[in-house]
């Protein structure tokens, strides 16, 4: 859609420095915008580009105002201005509900009002699908799933038996909801499979990526709380607990009966044991591991960073011999306090 910078700036809750009647049709970036789009600036790696660029206006922080030769934005946050102006010129697509000839339905399914099911879908015995929603082709939602309203299931999504995922989810192709834990007992060398018989439950407002996993519980249920945010190919363990607007980027991995806390960041690639716990606010940075509990919010960090292999090759080394050399120097420091 188009809007004027007059309209965004009232969206964004932003000082317009500009023609309030110049029209905006859409976002870009800095270093490609044109005439009629709109850009932002919150990385000081871009200065350079905003004495440069074409765009027709630009959000950004006051400190950054005078850098800019073209219209501008003044926000807070100019990148929490910046998604919400985005959202704004990108609204959702509307859609004519119906039911695509080839999607089957078991008879004691219940659609509400407004739905679209598009090709190849199946819709389990007693499951429930909410107003609004639009299932993509060829999903598969097992008996006596639940799903709220205005829920958005892209494509090839798979949600598995007693599911209930709340009203306005997004679930993007591949994500596969509810299936078994990796539950065995070892009986004599051979593993012997243990049913898992809980399920999972999403809250409302949830997203969850490309091709992400959720197990469902042993006993109690797998728990997604409302506003959660999940990358693409994370995978969740069962009777994990997430809480509520918690987000976890791509590749990220949680063991069984892992519990996070609300508000946290879980970078990419961070593998929790299972039965860790970590309290609301905590920030995991990208390829740590996190092997116990944590209690207080705050930033965590593990992993060695990536180096020159040569270098690489012999911290490796020496950190072999890390308990040798502490020992050592404790026996010399003891001689010389003697």
């Amino acid at each position: 859609m188009t809007a004027t910078l007059g309209e965004i700036a009232a969206e964004i809750n932003a000082e317009l420095h500009g023609d309030p009647d110049c029209k905006i049709t859409n976002v870009a970036s800095l270093p490609r915008a044109g005439a009629g789009q709109l850009s932002f600036c919150a990385n000081k790696h871009y200065y350079s580009y905003l004495s440069q660029t074409e765009a027709a206006a630009v959000v950004l922080r006051a400190d950054d105002a005078a850098r800019c030769k073209t219209s501008r934005l003044v926000a807070a946050d100019p990148y929490l201005a910046y998604a919400k102006a985005a959202r704004m010129l990108n609204p959702q697509a509307n859609f004519q509900p119906g039911v695509h000839p080839t999607a089957v339905i078991e008879p004691d399914a219940r659609i509400a009002p407004g739905c679209f099911i598009g090709a190849q879908v199946y819709i389990g015995a007693q499951a429930r699908i909410g107003a609004c929603s639009w299932i993509g082709p060829g999903c598969v939602i097992e008996a006596r799933a639940r799903l709220g309203s205005h829920c958005r299931l892209l494509a090839n999504v798979t949600v598995l038996q007693d599911v209930s995922i709340g009203r306005r989810a997004l679930l993007h192709p591949g994500v596969v909801i509810g299936s078994d834990g990796y539950g065995m007992a070892n009986d004599g060398g051979r593993w012997l499979k243990i049913p898992q018989l809980g399920s999972v439950r999403v809250g409302d407002d949830v997203e969850l990526g490309a091709n992400t996993t959720i197990d469902r519980g042993t006993l109690d249920d797998t728990v997604i709380e409302a506003g959660v945010k999940i990358d693409n190919q994370v995978h969740i363990g069962h009777n994990a607990h997430v809480g509520e607007h918690t987000a976890i980027a791509g590749a990220a991995a949680l063991a069984g009966s892992v519990k996070l806390g609300k508000r946290c960041m879980i970078g990419g690639a961070c593998a929790i044991a299972g039965h860790v716990e970590l309290a609301d606010d905590v920030t995991i940075t990208g390829m740590s591991g996190v092997a116990g509990s944590i209690g207080q919010a705050g930033v965590y960090s593990g992993g060695i960073p990536v180096t020159e292999n040569r270098i690489w090759r012999k911290n490796i080394a020496r950190f072999r011999h890390l308990d040798e050399l502490v020992r050592k120097f404790a026996r010399l420091a003891g001689n010389v306090r003697q």
